[in-house]
């Protein structure tokens, strides 16, 4: 049997366990939030290292991509640091291919007409693939990095326009303490009602949830979320606020769908390598074999199978 643990920088509440067969293999897979306590997250690595399979890096990411250019995130290096043994990964390899596939998926079954979309990415830095993907599908592509990162209220419309601030915010920015940037411990929990015109102005809302989440409007009818890392209450609360389809890129393990850090642990305890020494390639073909497609959910009775228009 093999083991994964997702060490988050989240919130416990969102703690998931489930026992799963995975290609033939049986699989444990866990998360464990820390409440935005780093240290705390730093020893349950360290207890952990060399008895587990492979680590996920939870709640923050080792580092954003800006055009070419990568720009590593000073709070993860320790928690990187923290496994001698173990493989650690924090998703960045599923987010270049499998969210990458499952927008062409969504585009090419027509689940939904990608065609002169706005598509609203709420951190184009962090969901680089998918948001190169919508692009290619023919969305009209928003990037919100300055809003959901920042709190700037200012929507970059091109990745272009998003990859010259970066040369110049993100070295910045990436030295910044990390909840600074991103919602973690008990913030994961509360959601402020900013920036609504940003959402609305929007057809489809994608990429990271806790970012979605930070701001989310009490209405949002007849929107469509691309998201992952989605709880049960989670997806009443989408329904409740009008949210007509539902799309998650990682499956449901026990009504919960594991962020791109677990998936990513996932192959790589699978594959017996660390991170580093996987291609896209490779990925993809454990993606092929797990047979991962996305997870579509009609939360109000407007929506119709097919999604079309």
């Amino acid at each position: 049997m093999k083991r994964v643990l997702s060490v988050s920088i989240g919130s416990s509440t969102r703690d998931h366990r489930v026992k799963t067969c995975i290609m033939g293999q049986e699989f444990v897979i866990e998360r464990r939030g820390t409440d935005g306590n780093i240290k705390k997250a730093i020893e349950l690595i360290k207890e952990n290292d060399g008895k587990v399979d492979a680590f996920g890096m939870g709640g923050i990411d080792l580092y954003i991509c800006g055009g070419n250019r990568r720009y590593i995130i000073k709070d993860a290096l320790p928690l990187k640091n923290a496994a001698a043994t173990t493989p650690i990964v924090d998703g960045t390899g599923l987010k270049n291919t499998l969210e990458r596939n499952v927008i062409k998926y969504i585009s090419e079954n027509r689940v939904i007409n990608l065609e002169g979309k706005k598509v609203l990415v709420v951190s184009a830095m962090d969901r680089f693939g998918m948001a190169e993907a919508f692009q290619e599908a023919g969305a009209k592509v928003a990037c919100g990095d300055l809003i959901f990162a920042l709190g700037i209220p200012k929507q970059l419309n091109s990745l272009r326009a998003l990859h010259r601030i970066a040369r110049v915010a993100a070295p910045i920015a990436c030295r910044l303490p990390f909840e600074m940037l991103y919602p973690t411990g008990k913030s994961q929990e509360v959601s402020r009602d900013r920036f609504e015109a940003f959402y609305q102005h929007a057809d489809i809302i994608a990429g990271d949830y806790l970012y979605i989440k930070r701001y989310l409007p009490r209405l949002l009818i007849d929107k469509v979320i691309i998201t992952n890392t989605i709880t049960s209450g989670d997806i009443r609360h989408l329904a409740e606020i009008g949210v007509i389809t539902l799309i998650t890129t990682t499956p449901e393990y026990n009504g919960r769908s594991f962020g791109t850090n677990v998936m990513e642990a996932i192959i790589v305890a699978q594959a017996g390598k660390g991170k580093e020494e996987l291609t896209p390639e490779e990925y993809n073909h454990y993606l092929e074999c797990m047979d991962i497609k996305p997870r579509i959910e009609y939360l109000n009775t407007k929506a119709v199978a097919g999604g079309k228009d």
